[in-house]
């Protein structure tokens, strides 16, 4: 496979995986307006700090408001990370590999970007958890297509890979908001409006019912083990993060617990410490900081992948071709044909 061809998989799949999310981060604070308790003002300013975008947010809208954040979120082309730049971008990334996917997918990439350009903010504002819902949805369809008609081989591997990366980012960060910034105060531990957020909190990962088979009642050490450690949860950290090591000894070739270049050594180096980890631990010594940590590792890990797999190398003058490859794991040979592309 052409490492053209791989990288736009990878990103085609991680944009969707992308878009998703945002609508799920909207749709927590959409839900928790249903049961505040009187007297508790909804806060938006920590659904763009997630993003990392609040600086640019803070320069073209000023204060957030529902209003503001929605169109900052959805349907602002000069942000990188709205839901409508992240399908335009996976768009362009299908169409420049039409030939490796399903027209299955490719006409319900097409429906889910349509449903958002050709949808009005007054829709997104009077009823947006049917519009977020839509893009949810959307986002699902296209992964059970994916799963189900396009060949389990290396173009798959990278796409199920980009995706697990992109949503075990985006889970992190969710819990990391609930628990660091959208408390408004120490006061509220322990009662019925932090039930209410954790509630609203295994919503937006779509966790609720699996959680209360799993553990019953809400806790809020056992909701973060959950959405952190469990291994069988598939938008858990751990089950992501395993699955996407499976993918990566997939495409390279290579048994787990061995490692053939450094996003391999890496990726299984930060799921040994998820699956390692004790959430009592984790919660005593900082959350937060854990979290912090860990998506500054799972950046490294994307990084890592790029340079194995779609940066471009110099090849050696000396030798035969034969000689040539054999200085290239399989791993990073698919790299050697890499043109020049806009970063993503």
């Amino acid at each position: 496979m052409l490492s053209r061809v791989a990288e736009s998989i990878y990103w085609m799949s991680r944009y969707i995986e992308r878009a998703e999310n945002v609508a799920r981060f909207v749709d927590v604070n959409l839900h928790l307006m249903l049961d505040l308790p009187v007297g508790i003002q909804t806060q938006w300013n920590p659904l763009v700090a997630t993003t990392g975008d609040d600086e640019v947010f803070a320069e073209q809208y000023g204060e957030a408001s529902q209003e503001t954040v929605i169109r900052f979120l959805t349907f602002d082309k000069k942000n990188p990370n709205s839901i409508i730049s992240c399908l335009r971008a996976a768009r362009e990334n299908a169409r420049s590999i039409r030939e490796n996917i399903s027209s299955e997918m490719w006409e319900q990439l097409n429906v889910a970007y349509l449903t958002v350009t050709e949808a009005t903010e007054e829709w997104a504002m009077t009823e947006p958890h049917e519009f977020f819902g839509e893009i949810k949805r959307a986002s699902q369809l296209f992964m059970g297509l994916t799963d189900n008609s396009m060949s389990h081989s290396e173009g798959w591997h990278f796409c199920r890979l980009g995706r697990l990366i992109e949503r075990a980012d985006k889970t992190s960060r969710i819990v990391d908001v609930k628990y660091f910034i959208l408390l408004p105060s120490l006061w509220h531990v322990d009662t019925p409006f932090d039930d209410i957020q954790w509630g609203a909190l295994l919503h937006s990962a779509s966790a609720f019912e699996m959680y209360r088979r799993t553990h019953g009642l809400i806790a809020p050490t056992q909701v973060v083990a959950f959405l952190l450690l469990d291994r069988e949860f598939p938008r858990s950290v751990l089950y992501c993060l395993s699955k996407a090591e499976e993918s990566l000894h997939a495409i390279s070739g290579t048994p787990l617990e061995t490692f053939s270049n450094s996003a391999e050594q890496r990726l299984g180096q930060l799921r040994s410490e998820f699956a390692y980890a004790q959430v009592k631990q984790l919660l005593s010594t900082g959350l937060h900081e854990f979290l912090d940590a860990f998506q500054t590792k799972l950046n490294l890990v994307g990084a890592d992948v790029h340079e194995t797999f779609f940066a471009l190398r110099p090849v050696d003058e000396g030798g035969t071709e034969n000689e040539q490859l054999q200085k290239f794991p399989r791993t990073q040979r698919m790299a050697r044909d890499r043109p020049p592309s806009l970063l993503r």
